[in-house]
């Protein structure tokens, strides 16, 4: 079956909470969550779900996080794109953004924060998730040419990609 739209909609990796007097905006990664990212965007390689697009919010977690998706899916990081909106903003200002991509790419992968991002991908879902963990990812299939079009009825189908439970 063929798909038209593919929206990859992937949460920072875990984040430190380390460092007194840092901005939220500023916070970075753990090691766990480096570890995280690379399991799950070799992941993504292995289903062959590289994106056309990657556009990552202005938190340098999801930057870092993004940079470790696109090196894993030799994705050119000069092309990689940031943009405010995936940034304390909400489900439907992010769906809008989206729903007016250019409709030459047929294949987008965002990095943000919750709640935003699962309350996104749950309004393209049969059955809503209660939280996308850190690094966690979530592929939405849709049957339509058009981004503008994209919807819970074209969508057809999504696929979890989340991390191992570590010990």
């Amino acid at each position: 079956m063929k798909y038209n739209k593919v929206l990859h909609v992937v949460r920072h990796a875990k984040s430190s909470w380390d460092f007194d007097g840092i901005a939220d905006i500023d916070r970075t990664l753990k090691s766990k969550g480096i570890r995280n990212a690379y399991e799950i965007s070799r992941k993504i390689k292995l289903n062959q779900q590289s994106p056309q697009l990657i556009i990552s919010s202005p938190a340098i977690r999801a930057l870092h996080t993004a940079v470790i998706f696109a090196r894993v899916l030799e994705f050119p990081l000069k092309n990689l794109e940031v943009n405010n909106l995936l940034y304390e903003s909400s489900a439907d200002k992010i769906i809008e953004f989206i729903r007016k991509s250019p409709e030459d790419i047929t294949s987008i992968m965002i990095f943000g924060h919750n709640p935003d991002l699962t309350d996104l991908v749950n309004h393209f879902l049969k059955q809503p998730l209660a939280d996308i963990p850190t690094s966690g990812t979530v592929t939405l299939k849709f049957k339509t040419t058009s981004w503008k079009e994209i919807s819970h009825e074209t969508r057809d189908a999504e696929f979890l990609y989340f991390p191992s439970k570590e010990e």
